[in-house]
């Protein structure tokens, strides 16, 4: 919608994103306090968040650039599509878990790192949801990852398409922030399975709003799905997976 420079030559998507990282590192601190972590452990989850943003962005890329080898048999990265946020959740996910477990048996031979690991699994989907919901605002003022064409009352037009669209890049950070509240209370009452419940909510939504998106995302192995329907498939099953394990463990301690 204003994919414009705004100030140091940052636009509204940079800024957005911005915004989200830091809100994101604000909430794990406030929420890590809150829940009684140790100093050492609260740096290392933040320095750890820091470090999968950073790194995840590159499998955001490289995800993206195999979308495109798939549907062109040529493996490029595209300026207008050049990343997907599913690349980044699991390069930054993979990146997380190593860094945790490698800095954290240094930290803490006694394994209170690996003892308090559910802690901040649970903790961590609330905040990406922060961060992933204004990211979307991004996007909706940079003109990317948009809807089908539309001409309903609630379709915006893009500048860069001369067009009106179907606003879905609202309607993800409006569920985003919605799904954030929710995670975020059930942490405060706490309640377990955060983590699984959010892998299953958001794979479930993201495979409809795909199809409400019209932008190019390449392909993948199986044709009828997008790319971003074909990950959330497989997300939804992981995060049926780790419920039942946690319900498994839970069990046996009982």
């Amino acid at each position: 919608m204003y994919p414009y420079e705004i100030i140091f030559g940052m636009d509204l998507y940079s800024i957005l994103m911005a915004v989200g990282v830091i809100l994101c590192m604000v909430f794990i601190r406030l929420q890590s306090d809150w829940r009684g972590l140790r100093a050492r452990l609260q740096n290392l989850f933040l320095f750890n968040a820091i470090a999968a943003v950073v790194l995840g962005y590159g499998g955001a890329v490289l995800l993206q650039a195999f979308y495109n080898y798939m549907a062109k048999g040529k493996f490029e990265i595209v300026n207008s599509t050049g990343s997907t946020f599913y690349g980044g959740l699991i390069g930054g996910t993979a990146m997380f878990i190593i860094i945790y477990f490698v800095a954290g048996r240094f930290l803490y031979p006694d394994g209170y790192h690996a003892r308090h690991f559910r802690t901040v699994s649970d903790l961590a989907p609330a905040a990406i949801t922060v961060a992933h919901g204004f990211g979307r605002l991004g996007c909706l003022m940079a003109g990317c990852c948009y809807g089908a064409k539309c001409d309903a009352w609630y379709c915006v037009e893009m500048v860069n398409l001369g067009y009106k669209v179907v606003p879905v890049q609202l309607f993800e950070a409006l569920f985003l922030f919605g799904l954030s509240a929710v995670l975020l209370i059930l942490f405060k009452k706490g309640k377990k399975y955060e983590m699984p419940i959010y892998m299953m909510t958001y794979a479930i939504w993201r495979f409809v709003a795909e199809l409400m998106r019209n932008d190019y995302r390449g392909a993948t192995v199986v044709d009828f799905l997008t790319p971003s329907q074909f990950i959330s498939v497989l997300l939804l099953a992981g995060g049926l997976i780790l419920l039942g394990i946690e319900l498994y463990v839970d069990g046996k301690k009982r």
